[in-house]
Parts: structure tokens; C-alpha cells; sequence
């Protein structure tokens, strides 16, 4: 499995980074054939005081892709809604797979 985290406007400190990485391992219990992560962190409404913190993720395997993203305050609140939504995604594809 590939993964790329990609932080655009900032450089994220290792905290956020190991978290984001815990999280993306945990992807393996619910797919067997995952050949790719992409995680996007951004800061949107970088002009204007108030910054929003985006978290994309996307997620390839053979002969489809999940895309989920999630925007709030705090980039681990970001990213933990959005992988949420990832893995009921994941979920409701391997069981219509299996149906």
C-alpha cells in the first residue's frame, strides 16, 4: 500500500502526521487489496483571518476510488470525520461485492 500525505499552505508537525499514519494503517482491516492512499491537508481561506482546515483523503483499489472530504477547526477533527465516512464507504462497497 502507497501512501502519500500532501500538506498544502503549512508544514505539519509529527503529531499530526503519526496520527494521520496510525489511522491510514487501520484501513488494511477493512480492504484487502488497497494500492494507494492519498491524504490532502489544507488550509482554506488562507486571506481572511479564519483558516478552515480541509482534510481529503482518497483511496485506490482495483477498479474503483473512495474520495471523502471534511472540513472543521482542527485538522485531526478533519481527518478523523473524513476517514469515518472513508470506511463506511469501503464497507458498503465490500458488501454489495459480496452480495
Amino acid at each position: 500500500m502507497n501512501i502519500q500525505i500532501q500538506t498544502v499552505h503549512f508544514d505539519a508537525d509529527n503529531k499530526l502526521l503519526s496520527h494521520v499514519n496510525k489511522r491510514i494503517e487501520k484501513l488494511k482491516t477493512f480492504h484487502d487489496h488497497i494500492l494507494g492512499v492519498e491524504v490532502y491537508l489544507k488550509l482554506d481561506n488562507v486571506v481572511h483571518q479564519i483558516k478552515d482546515k480541509v482534510a481529503e483523503i482518497k483511496v485506490i483499489i482495483p477498479r474503483h476510488t473512495f474520495f471523502v472530504k471534511h472540513e472543521s477547526k482542527v485538522f485531526e477533527e478533519s481527518f478523523d470525520c473524513a476517514f469515518d465516512a472513508l470506511v463506511n464507504q469501503i464497507k458498503k462497497r465490500k458488501e454489495k461485492a459480496l452480495a
